[in-house]
């Protein structure tokens, strides 16, 4: 691998599920430390094309290619993904009552990032530093994972565990919906502490350019019918938000 290979190298990829096409070609390059967005409307394959990087079963490629740093993923689960570097940040995180969230980090730690990134004042460190980027107290680290939390607690927390984990790709599913202004700009702050200046990339996926103005990114792309039709500046983000879609089909 050299400097020049991308986190991720999305070729020629269409996908489909049940029999019926979704994505119709899909190509998309992100370098490290470059954060990216999907736009587009319900419905224009943004969640299936997170999904199938992800390695979602139900979906089906029919052809092209998922490179992660050059390698390819198609042949693997989503949790071999998940081991190789790729980070999914859910839209509708699901609680796990019982299970501590600091338990929950270390051990999320130590699977991805080996035993000794989970241990001692290094990772207590990295800890409190991150509790502190995107606001959560200590007391937070006692509770259970997203059991009561709020829709801003638990976008937050998915940041937290993005920090920490340092995936080599974030993919963030409409990682802004449901947060309000203030949540809004710690989930940004957070999510360009992690991505910029490192080896890693981002791929938010959005309906609104609220997220945008905080974390502007390099690219935008317009996903209209499972097709990529338009990319840009963070510029195009304020343009589909006063023009909408309609300019594009």
């Amino acid at each position: 691998m050299t400097d020049e290979t991308p986190v991720l190298s999305l070729k020629d990829l269409h996908v489909g599920i049940d029999g019926n096409n979704i994505l119709h070609g899909i190509n998309l390059n992100i370098a490290p430390g470059e954060i990216h967005a999907i736009m587009g409307r319900n419905g224009s394959g943004k969640t299936t094309a997170a999904a199938t990087i992800m390695g979602h079963p139900d979906y089906e490629i029919n052809s092209g290619a998922i490179l992660l740093n050059g390698e390819d993923l198609l042949e693997l689960e989503a949790w071999e993904r998940a081991r190789k570097g790729v980070f999914l940040s859910f839209q509708y995180p699901q609680s796990v009552p019982g299970l501590q969230v600091g338990h929950f980090l270390r051990k999320s730690v130590a699977s991805i990032r080996g035993d000794e990134a989970a241990k001692g004042p290094a990772f207590r460190d990295a800890l409190k530093s991150a509790m502190e980027e995107v606001s959560i107290p200590r007391s937070f680290l006692s509770r259970y994972v997203n059991d009561g939390f709020s829709g801003g607690e638990k976008k937050r927390f998915e940041i937290l565990q993005l920090m920490l984990l340092k995936p080599r790709l974030a993919i963030l599913d409409e990682t802004d919906s449901g947060l309000d202004i203030d949540g809004i700009r710690v989930v940004s702050r957070g999510i360009n502490a992690a991505i910029r200046g490192s080896e890693s990339g981002a791929l938010i996926i959005t309906h609104y350019s609220r997220i945008l103005e905080h974390v502007k990114p390099d690219y935008v792309h317009v996903l209209i019918k499972g097709k990529i039709v338009k990319s840009g500046g963070p510029e195009l983000a304020l343009e589909l938000e006063e023009k909408g879609y309609e300019w594009l089909q």
